[in-house]
C-alpha cells in the first residue's frame, strides 16, 4: 500500500463520562468490531482495535468497500450486522471463525455494513492533524454516492438532539453517544472523546465460578443468572473485576456452596440447549481458554452494575455493586430489568436494514 496513513494503527479512543458534555460533535455509539479501513486501489485492509487484521473475516465488506470507498482512503469507522431486531453482536462474534467455508457462509447469511465516523486520509492527504468538524465534512462529502454497504454515522452539534438519541437509539442495540470536542486531531490509543453509556443495576444470582489465571485458590470471575417466568435459572453473564486479596477471601467463603452438576440448575450435559458462555470449551477470542467453572449452589445473591442487556445477557462484563444477602434468589428475574424503547436501526441509517437483507 502507498497511503499517508498505513497500518498497522490504533484507533483514537473515548473515555467514560456520566453526562453528554456541551459543545462537541454527537454521535450514537455503534455496538460492534471497531475497524480502521485501509484501501488503496484493489489492496483493502480492515485492522482491528488490537491492530490484528479483520479482512478475512469479512469478505463481502472488502468487495463493497471497493465498490462504494474512494480509491485511496484511510477510515475509522465500525463493522455491525443490522437485524430486524437491531445490532446482532452475537452474529457478529460468529465471524471469527477459523474456518474459510464458514466465513464465506456466514458472509452471504448475514452480510456485515460499515459505519464510518472518522477520516484519517484521503488520497495523498493526511487528516490526521486536521481538526475534527474538518475531518468530518470531508468524511461526508468523500462518502457522498456509497451504499448500501457502507454508511456515514448520523452527527450533530445540539445537545439536546444527543439526548434524545442517548434515549431513543438503545432500543436498536446501539451503546450510548459518543461526543468529540469539535477541535481535535486524530490521536491514535488517546482517549481524547468520551463515551456516555447507560448504566442500570440488577440482583443476580451466583451460580458458580472461574478460578483466576493466576492461582487455583482465587476467584476469576462469578457467574450470575436470573430466573425466568418459568422457574429456570437462565445464565446472563459475569462479574470478575475484584482486587486479588477480594478474590481469595471470596474463595475461601464460596467453599461451603461448592455442589456437583447433579441437580445443579446449569447441568449442561442432561440438557439439550447449552449456552455458550457456561460450555466446557474455549472461547472464540482466545483458543486456549478453559470456559468450565465450579458450581454452587444458587443462594448468594449481589447487585451489579450494567449498561444494557443483549437479548438475555448482559452485553458486557457486569460490574460488582454490592452483596445483597437480604434478596430471596427465587426474586432475582427477567422483570427486574429495564427495556429500552423499541426503535429501527432503519430509523438512524435509512436502507440498514435492507442492505442486511440482501
Amino acid at each position: 500500500m502507498q497511503l499517508p496513513v498505513l497500518p498497522p494503527i490504533s484507533p483514537m479512543l473515548a473515555k467514560s463520562v456520566s453526562a453528554i458534555p456541551p459543545d462537541a460533535s454527537y454521535e450514537p455509539k455503534w455496538d460492534g468490531f471497531r475497524s480502521i479501513c485501509f484501501r488503496d486501489g484493489g489492496e483493502v485492509e480492515l485492522g482491528s482495535r488490537n491492530e490484528r487484521p479483520l479482512t478475512r473475516y469479512f469478505p463481502e465488506l472488502i468487495t463493497a468497500i471497493k465498490a462504494e470507498l474512494p480509491p485511496r482512503c484511510v477510515i475509522d469507522g465500525e463493522i455491525i450486522i443490522a437485524t430486524d431486531e437491531g445490532l446482532g453482536f452475537e452474529a457478529l462474534q460468529q465471524r471469527i471463525h477459523p474456518a474459510d467455508s464458514r466465513v464465506q457462509m456466514l458472509a452471504k447469511k448475514t452480510p456485515a455494513s460499515y459505519v464510518a465516523f472518522d477520516l484519517l486520509a484521503l488520497g495523498d492527504d493526511d487528516y490526521t492533524e486536521r481538526p475534527f468538524t474538518e475531518r468530518r465534512a470531508a468524511l461526508v462529502a468523500a462518502l457522498a454516492n456509497s451504499g448500501p454497504s457502507v454508511h456515514v454515522t448520523p452527527a450533530t452539534t445540539d445537545l439536546t438532539t444527543a439526548q434524545r438519541w442517548f434515549e431513543e437509539f438503545e432500543g436498536a442495540g446501539l451503546d450510548g453517544v459518543v461526543a468529540k470536542p469539535l477541535t481535535i486531531t486524530y490521536q491514535p490509543d488517546k482517549r481524547v472523546m468520551f463515551k456516555i453509556k447507560h448504566q442500570r443495576t440488577a440482583d443476580c444470582v451466583i451460580a458458580g465460578y472461574r478460578v483466576h489465571k493466576s492461582s487455583d485458590e482465587a476467584i476469576g470471575s462469578l457467574l450470575l443468572g436470573l430466573y425466568t417466568d418459568d422457574g429456570n435459572l437462565a445464565s446472563v453473564g459475569v462479574i470478575g473485576a475484584f482486587p486479588m486479596a477480594t478474590r481469595r477471601k471470596l474463595f475461601a467463603e464460596l467453599q461451603p456452596l461448592v455442589t456437583s452438576f447433579d441437580g445443579h440448575p446449569w447441568d449442561w450435559a442432561a440438557q439439550s440447549v447449552v449456552p455458550r458462555s457456561a460450555r466446557n470449551e474455549g472461547s472464540r477470542w482466545n483458543s486456549g481458554k478453559d470456559l468450565s467453572f465450579t458450581p454452587l449452589r444458587p443462594e448468594w445473591v449481589v447487585e451489579v452494575r450494567y449498561d444494557h442487556m443483549e437479548g438475555q445477557r448482559f452485553r458486557h462484563t457486569a460490574q460488582f455493586n454490592r452483596w445483597r444477602r437480604d434478596r430471596d434468589p427465587r426474586s432475582c428475574t427477567h422483570a427486574q430489568l429495564e427495556q429500552p424503547v423499541n426503535f429501527g436501526l432503519g430509523d438512524i441509517i435509512p436502507g440498514l436494514i435492507e442492505q442486511s437483507e440482501r
